[in-house]
């Protein structure tokens, strides 16, 4: 089945960064063809909200006399990259896909995760279509593989940038399963690292002991070289080094009794993939029940965003989505000893659930119950990430083929919280074996 054309890789992040170092490739160059591709598809895919070509030509050149110079800020210098609309950018404005920020000043920081881009030498081109304030309310985004699907929400249209062709890293953020679905349902891979683990001032805020910027690339390697060149030195597992052979457990479980015939086959291939390898795969019942879990990850979240945006009730009708304002209501009506025992519970669920496996060295799972729904009105299914989200470690999704219908299949790989690093090892080996059996 051919590619369509709205599908194009743009480039590998590794090879990028040496040729831009080595002054084999202009960081004006890489600008001006990702400025060319978002002029020849963006019209049908509609992946940006705002792009700044004056602003991001004006920092290739200086990145350049940079490079030319000798000096190289870092292993994104060069890169071009594009922004979650919902992440502030200095001097550009952040509307959240929102009727009630549609005439938002510029903003005059930079968040956080954008300053640590700009630290390593990074190009913003522009801001990334988002679901409303990261919610349910879906963007004018569209997937790539068929625009007549959803590339999924909420960072829609930072999975959609990466997936068309237009820049080889976005930055998107996760609440429920806002990083690690897009990328799926697109073809491409992210990474999301320990939840809370990243800065997240200069972010709107949806569920804040949930939000977690994340990273989209082409491959698996570069979202997790991505992460690498921004994560803090000190951010290393005391586990550093992974195994020859791994232990790669697939958990259980009756939260996986909805998964379609493609998506069981996806994961089938690649866990047979890595079997031939020599790794060691395992089928293993889940110590724990992910169909709780995920219902009270969505409880406790819905608590967080009541609160955090309370005062959007206040707004005319018609300045904010039906989706977010019934998640708003739905969220002050959970009081605050239900949240709280939630939160134990949560707690106690994932000591019990890395206790029991802790023989495993990483977790392979389906992405979603099925492809990219089609139409644009719901942005898919959450159910199979959003346990893992709250279980809090390292999630990397890792594309698995195309079903029948033409789209893309995903699943994610899952680690134990604070073994990012390590889990930046064990993608790349499992990648490497998906890619060789591919």
């Amino acid at each position: 089945m051919p590619v369509p054309y709205t599908v194009r890789n743009p480039g590998q992040l590794r090879q990028l960064s040496r040729d831009v170092a080595a002054q084999n490739a202009s960081p004006v160059a890489l600008v001006e063809r990702a400025l060319q591709r978002i002029a020849e598809i963006d019209a049908e895919v509609q992946a940006w909200r705002l792009v700044d070509a004056e602003g991001a030509l004006a920092q290739a050149r200086l990145r350049e006399r940079e490079a030319a110079s000798g000096l190289i800020r870092g292993p994104l210098h060069g890169i071009p990259v594009g922004i979650k609309d919902i992440i502030d950018v200095e001097g550009l404005p952040t509307r959240c896909n929102s009727h009630s920020r549609e005439m938002a000043a510029a903003a005059t920081l930079d968040a956080e995760i954008v300053l640590q881009l700009r630290t390593q030498g990074a190009i913003v081109v522009g801001k990334t279509h988002t679901t409303e304030f990261a919610f349910f309310d879906p963007s004018p985004a569209r997937n790539p593989y068929n625009t007549g699907h959803t590339p999924g929400g909420s960072s829609s249209g930072s999975a959609a940038a990466v997936a068309s062709g237009s820049v080889p890293l976005t930055i998107g953020t996760q609440t429920v399963a806002s990083v690690n679905r897009p990328a799926a349902y697109c073809g491409i891979a992210a990474f999301k690292p320990s939840t809370r683990s990243v800065v997240m001032s200069g972010v709107a805020p949806l569920g804040p002991s949930y939000d977690t910027a994340g990273f989209y690339g082409w491959t698996v390697d570069d979202a997790v070289y991505a992460y690498e060149a921004v994560a803090p030195e000190f951010a290393v597992a005391a586990r550093t080094a992974a195994p020859a052979k791994l232990a790669i457990w697939i958990p259980e479980d009756e939260h996986l009794s909805s998964i379609s015939a493609d998506v069981a086959a996806g994961l089938g291939r690649l866990a047979d993939a890595c079997a031939d390898a020599g790794h060691g795969v395992e089928r293993r019942a889940s110590p724990i029940s992910f169909a709780r879990l995920f219902e009270i990850q969505r409880s406790t979240m819905l608590f967080e965003a009541g609160r955090a945006m309370k005062t959007f009730l206040d707004l005319p009708p018609g300045q904010i989505g039906e989706k977010l304002l019934g998640a708003i209501r739905d969220g002050l009506k959970i009081p605050l000893t239900q949240y709280l025992d939630e939160r134990s519970e949560i707690d106690a669920m994932r000591r019990t659930f890395f206790a029991g496996t802790s023989a495993a060295d990483v977790f392979l799972w389906p992405a979603a119950p099925g492809t990219a729904p089609e139409g644009l009105g719901w942005t898919g299914d959450p159910k199979y990430i959003s346990p893992w989200t709250a279980l809090g470690g390292p999630i990397v999704s890792i594309p698995a083929g195309l079903a029948d219908n033409g789209l893309p299949v995903g699943c994610i790989l899952a680690g134990a919280p604070g073994e990012d690093r390590l889990m930046c090892q064990i993608a790349r080996r499992v990648a490497e074996v998906a890619e060789r059996h591919a």
